[in-house]
């Protein structure tokens, strides 16, 4: 039977020029699609037309990355928007929503820190956080920050010079701590001040992070005089020292540029095989006020003879950007592909500010592919025009090669740290005589105390690093284990059957043709389930234990018939030692080996997580376990007590009148309450 299969659109001439006709000539965004209707890239134009119609010119000259997506190609959907700008949000939209190969893509590999402000509560907080939340809309993200020690350093200052609140509970129930007493605290656990001017202080932090310093110096000089005007000593005086210790924070960061009125971004990158560092430096009034810093990960290229994008492995988020060998060692083909990571940082960067943030200009190390629209698109934010230019010669020019030589900096810093953790993987595998390096390793502990609150971890490790979004909390549920009966062996044996009870249902359900229902249908709906689904299988699990808990797991992995497919080893405490299943003598090893200590953080990490989850857990217990003791007094009860008192030592120490206050308690389950604590 003759094929069915459509051929490329680079090689159907006739399709092409028909699927070029209909495209019009006007702002939108443009979906390029292979034969299994994968979506491969998305991208955006002023004029789809001419834009769509440059990749197929036999003239244009393609970076390999496009050019190997171009031979892919069997479909073009457009969506056509009234304007750049509109264009330019929908394509960020569709590509945090569908995460195509081809599209330069950031990894958030929770390296650098964020400063978040919590605008959404009552009394917002200021923390700083790796963790950038999709949460309410109304809480701000500042960075990534590259300087965490400078951070925390300003953080501190701040919090010297403003009243904000020091901790996250009351340390008292009725009155203030010595903060307030010393002026560091305006007294929130209290309510000794309102939320409006709470807010109006936190408003003055912010500025800081916006990199408003000087408009912030120009409120409060006025204010100063002011208040020395009516005689306020006092007040003059805590705005002086708020004026002394904003200008020493930005003592020091000078940068020798011709206008210091204007303020301005500077972005450049740099970039070997593997990982492409982008530091944008802030500068507001020639001070630099803040250095930001992303990655992009370079995934290899596709696997001979698939025609398709390799498949992810590890569980990571990974920025999908196949370059040519040495992409920026010069010429047109490397600042094309350098201009599309400058380009989508920008975009992503700039969507999660406040106009008052975007500088009125940027100055790039490579021309970007779409600098027009995200001018227009910056511009129409900040309600002013907004330049992005390319310097090539004099005082800007030096500022991007700073700002290259610092993400130089940091990319040979991330170099030692890859190459430490290819080092200590391949000993690893040497030592355990793996078929290959483990990528994924999983590790898992049980924590209790005499058999009580006993509770199971696993932490994972990708490429020798911590992967936090994939570590998970157990509660053993067997109900022999009880406090003053523990059972490690029947614990670890509960939870690795739970772990990997998904994968021995894809085994059993595996198909003549080698895949399972599950991956024949994601093969043909969506090759990112198919991703998961490998990805989760790991390359080694380490358990924390000796021979017995490692044979426990052996057990259960060979009665769900997993034994062959997964590797498993233990790590005893007392020696470091390293057992193997069906070996009775541990390997011969030297402790100070890179890949028994790359085992060892996994087994401390693993016994960390395990332990906090267990006194989380404990801690609960006992709070809840006084309370159950006092008649009428139910579990919902218990939770308005607790959230109203926030400990039981406060609740101890209330009277009836004070119990008497919480929602649901009356006169006379009060006295009870009191009559407790107080036979």
């Amino acid at each position: 039977m003759p094929s069915t299969k459509t051929l490329p659109l680079v090689k159907d001439s006739e399709r092409l020029e028909s699927r070029l006709k209909e495209i019009p000539a006007v702002p939108g965004v443009y979906l390029m699609r292979d034969e299994s209707d994968r979506i491969l890239y998305i991208g955006k134009s002023k004029k789809l037309r001419n834009r769509v119609r440059s990749y197929f010119r036999e003239s244009q000259n393609l970076s390999p990355r496009i050019a190997m997506m171009v031979q892919q190609v069997r479909e073009i959907e457009f969506i056509a928007t009234d304007t750049e700008a509109e264009a330019l949000a929908l394509e960020a939209n569709l590509v945090k929503q569908h995460q195509p190969y081809f599209n330069v893509l950031l990894k958030d590999d929770k390296k650098y820190p964020y400063l978040c402000i919590t605008w959404s509560e009552e009394y917002p907080r200021i923390f700083i956080t790796r963790k950038r939340r999709a949460g309410s809309a109304k809480d701000r993200y500042y960075g990534p920050y590259v300087d965490t020690g400078a951070l925390r350093s300003t953080l501190h200052l701040i919090k010297r010079i403003f009243p904000l609140r020091q901790r996250p509970q009351p340390l008292f129930k009725d009155r203030p701590c010595l903060n307030y007493d010393i002026g560091r605290c305006v007294g929130v656990c209290q309510g000794l001040t309102s939320p409006e001017e709470y807010r109006k202080i936190i408003q003055k932090v912010a500025m800081i992070f916006q990199g408003r310093t000087q408009e912030l110096l120009d409120i409060l000089e006025p204010q100063m005089e002011e208040a020395a005007e009516d005689l306020n000593f006092e007040t003059a005086a805590r705005i002086r020292d708020q004026i002394k210790g904003l200008q020493s924070l930005s003592a020091g960061q000078k940068v020798s540029l011709p206008d210091d009125t204007v303020s301005r971004d500077a972005i450049a990158l740099a970039a070997d095989t593997q990982h492409a560092c982008v530091q944008l430096f802030q500068i507001r009034a020639g001070q630099l006020v803040g250095r930001l810093g992303f990655m992009a990960e370079i995934s290899p290229q596709p696997r001979a003879g698939t025609g398709a994008p390799p498949l992810q492995s590890g569980g990571e988020e990974l920025s999908q950007l196949s370059l040519s060998s040495s992409p920026w060692q010069g010429g047109e083909r490397g600042g094309v592909e350098a201009g599309a990571i400058l380009q989508r940082v920008l975009e992503e960067h700039y969507q999660n500010v406040e106009s008052v943030e975007i500088p009125s200009e940027i100055s790039v190390q490579y021309e970007l592919p779409e600098g027009e629209i995200l001018a227009d698109w910056l511009s129409n934010r900040k309600g002013r025009k907004v330049t992005i230019l390319t310097p090539q010669r004099q005082t800007k020019a030096e500022l991007i090669e700073m700002v290259e030589r610092n993400a130089e900096y940091e990319l040979a810093r991330m170099q030692r740290l890859s190459d430490r953790n290819s080092q200590a993987m391949e000993d690893l595998a040497e030592i355990l005589d793996l078929p290959e390096v483990p990528r994924r390793i999983e590790g898992y502990d049980i924590s209790h105390i005499q058999g009580s609150d006993a509770v199971a971890s696993r932490v994972v490790f990708i490429d020798g690093l911590p992967a936090n979004q994939h570590y998970r909390h157990y509660k053993i549920k067997n109900p022999e284990i009880k406090s003053g009966h523990s059972d490690d062996f029947a614990s670890l044996a509960e939870v690795i059957g739970r772990r990997f009870r998904g994968l021995k249902e894809e085994e059993t359900g595996k198909m003549e043709d080698g895949f399972s229902d599950l991956e024949e249908s994601a093969e043909i709906s969506n090759l990112s389930s198919v991703s998961h689904t490998i990805s989760d299988k790991p390359d080694l699990i380490m358990i924390d234990g000796g021979k017995g808990q490692l044979s426990a797991v052996v057990a259960v992995l060979r009665e769900m018939n997993l034994l062959e497919e997964l590797r498993v080893v233990s790590l005893a405490k007392q020696r470091e030692e390293i057992f193997l299943p069906g070996e009775s003598l541990p390997l011969q090893t030297n402790s100070e080996q890179p890949g028994v200590q790359l085992l060892r953080r996994v087994r401390d990490e693993a016994h960390r997580f395990a332990v906090s989850f267990h006194r989380d857990r404990r801690s609960e217990r006992m709070k809840r376990s006084r309370l159950d003791e006092i008649p009428g007094l139910g579990h919902h009860r218990q939770k308005q007590l607790l959230a109203h008192f926030r400990s039981i030592d406060y609740l101890r120490l209330a009277t009836p009148e004070q119990l008497a206050e919480v929602s649901g308690i009356g006169p006379r389950l009060a006295q009870q309450i009191y009559d407790y604590f107080h036979p």
